[in-house]
């Protein structure tokens, strides 16, 4: 047999030929024409080189190869069946699968974290590999199946894949609970005043745009730490008369250690969203983690009821 010529709508017709014996019930139930399923039934003699069905006083009768032929055909289509209704409703209590996604650390820490806690509850079978995002490379890893889903400033994203806005991130200024100089309300002469820690996600920076900001009011800070990553910051400020500035999200809950305070100056903010390609956009799996995203990080949002 030429499996090149398979096609699974034949095998279909076959299961409701040998079921029902008769080329007229078999069209009704395949919602077919007779002459259709009479064509189709031509194709697949040709297919199994065997007439299959022959005619008889009432109806048809099977050749010995279609009757072997009947419960594993049953078999196989009800296993194609079974997958596309599982991605036609998942279920995510019963499911089993791995998801990965790339993203910064903060968003490890602002998103990722909480997802995970959910699942473990809703979807104990779902596990989340985290990637670290490469922009350059994140188009091809999702056409090679490698990523599934990107956190990142939705502006950013290739113009090729799907995006969907789910928050806008700001800026505050963050000490220890107990900081001497670290009043409810800072000006901006007392914030350059501070020893700052930043973050230079190229690494190495002793500025941000921050200091643009500054610099056009006539001030200058003192940095005194550049660090690669959001992720120690809080730690290092609550046990240290440093002071940083990082998104909100990341020191939601911790107010115990640390005192969150407006910055004193405007300080531009940035948009999280979501990324994915259209190859997994249809998938019901994916459909439903990123509906889940959604309603995560909009729960979030301040003054959400």
């Amino acid at each position: 047999m030429d499996t090149r010529q398979l096609d699974l709508n034949l095998l279909a017709t076959l299961e409701a030929l040998l079921t029902e014996r008769n080329v007229t019930r078999a069209a009704a139930r395949l919602h077919l024409s007779q002459p259709a399923v009479s064509a189709q039934l031509s194709r697949l003699r040709a297919l199994f080189d065997d007439p299959l069905l022959i005619p008889a006083r009432r109806g048809m009768t099977p050749t010995a190869k279609a009757l072997d032929l009947l419960e594993p055909l049953r078999l196989a289509l009800d296993q194609a069946r079974a997958v596309v209704a599982s991605h036609r409703s998942f279920d995510p209590g019963k499911a089993k699968l791995d998801v990965t996604i790339a993203c910064t650390d903060y968003l490890q820490s602002a998103v990722i974290t909480p997802l995970v806690l959910e699942l473990r509850t809703r979807a104990p079978g779902v596990r989340i590999a985290v990637r670290n995002l490469d922009l350059a490379e994140l188009e091809a890893q999702m056409e090679r199946g490698e990523v599934d889903l990107a956190l990142m400033t939705p502006q950013a994203a290739p113009p090729n894949l799907r995006t969907r806005h789910l928050f806008d991130e700001r800026y505050v200024l963050i000490g220890r609970r107990d900081h001497p100089r670290l009043r409810k309300r800072v000006t901006a002469e007392e914030f350059t005043r501070l020893e700052h820690v930043i973050v230079s996600i190229r690494g190495g920076d002793f500025s941000t745009p921050v200091d643009n900001t500054l610099a056009a009011l006539g001030y200058q800070r003192k940095v005194i730490l550049s660090a690669a990553s959001f992720l120690l910051i809080p730690e290092m400020v609550a046990g240290s008369d440093f002071v940083a500035l990082v998104p909100e999200r990341l020191v939601r809950g911790r107010a115990g250690a640390l005192k969150v305070l407006d910055t004193p100056f405007p300080v531009e903010g940035f948009a999280v969203g979501m990324v994915w390609h259209e190859r997994t956009h249809g998938h019901s799996a994916l459909q439903w983690m990123r509906a889940t995203i959604i309603a995560l990080t909009a729960a979030e949002q301040p003054g959400h009821a």
